[in-house]
């Protein structure tokens, strides 16, 4: 699904808005992993059946309302090959339902080793002549600190099969500072990441305005995000830091551009075990949680005159 797509679904549903499928089992609904302890004991199996269940509820209950969704791998990795069946469950669910998937993967290494992480997640796997897909996504998130080879191998893929990355520009969390703002002839590391994503941006615009190699924008930090959005007008850019992280509709408008798009926020907690705040079945209050939070988002985009619908 190219960013094409990504956009008008944005519009068509008035929703910016990724939900991440980070599952821990500590927090599934007891009715859906009950009985599969149950049968298959404290086990891997027991495991992947509870995810597979609890992200298919997930995604049936918001397919309607959100573009996107953004499984993250390490909860999955965790668990092992059965972790991983389940991972790869979500992912093909939510292609099914028409939505985009976000592969939050943050990979990035020496060329060959980048070829061989975009070939699994966003390109095909080459066997004896035959090629074939390994995990389904329609773009990634990119660790790009070994540089423009690391890049390279995955802008091949996106250009060959229609896809998308997001490459870590200013993530997030707290500690980010310690490397990201770093000043190297008076220029921050997260600046020169910027300018870096922005020169493969501008050779890959497509007819919505925008390019299908994004940017990981951190919600915590809109100053910089201000910054970074006059750095990369025409790259897409991945928001986490909502909810759970502490901001609001209010602090994400700066990554957004004037057309009121450029940017798809993530909220992953906040949403898919919003059932633990509200008196509500596991489903309801996902679809609830989304509602609030785009009101809340298309709320702020009005109020700063970046309406986009």
């Amino acid at each position: 699904m190219s960013i094409n797509k990504l956009v008008k679904n944005i519009i068509e549903k008035q929703s910016p808005i990724v939900v991440g499928l980070d599952p821990r089992i500590e927090q599934i609904p007891e009715e859906v992993k009950n009985k599969y302890f149950e049968k298959y004991g404290n086990s891997l199996e027991a495991v992947k059946h509870s995810f597979i269940e609890f992200n298919r509820g997930i995604i049936d209950a918001v397919e309607d309302l959100v573009p996107a969704v953004k499984p993250q791998i390490a909860f999955y990795e965790k668990y092992g090959i059965e972790g991983l069946i389940a991972y790869k469950d979500a992912c093909d669910y939510a292609k099914e339902k028409g939505l985009h998937v976000i592969a939050d993967i943050k990979r990035g290494d020496i060329g060959s080793t980048s070829k061989a992480y975009s070939d699994a997640h966003i390109g095909l796997t080459d066997i004896n002549g035959e090629k074939v897909s390994a995990f389904f996504s329609d773009s990634v998130t990119v660790n790009p600190y070994l540089g423009d080879d690391c890049l390279k191998e995955f802008v091949d893929n996106i250009e060959t099969y229609d896809k998308g990355m997001w490459v870590l520009v200013k993530t997030s969390n707290k500690s980010s500072e310690q490397l990201q703002n770093l000043l190297v002839d008076d220029e921050t590391i997260y600046k020169r990441v910027g300018d870096l994503v922005n020169a493969w941006s501008e050779k890959t615009v497509q007819s919505c305005g925008y390019s299908p190699i994004g940017a990981v924008v951190g919600a915590t930090f809109p100053q910089e995000a201000e910054l970074l959005r006059k750095v990369m007008p025409k790259s897409y850019f991945l928001v986490p830091g909502y909810g759970a992280q502490g901001a609001s509709g209010k602090d994400i408008v700066n990554c957004f551009n004037e057309d009121g798009l450029g940017a798809i926020v993530n909220s992953s907690r906040g949403i898919i075990f919003a059932y633990l705040k509200k008196d509500m079945a596991y489903k309801a209050a996902a679809r609830q949680a989304v509602v609030e939070m785009k009101e809340d988002i298309n709320s702020a985009l009005v109020a700063a005159g970046k309406k986009y619908f």
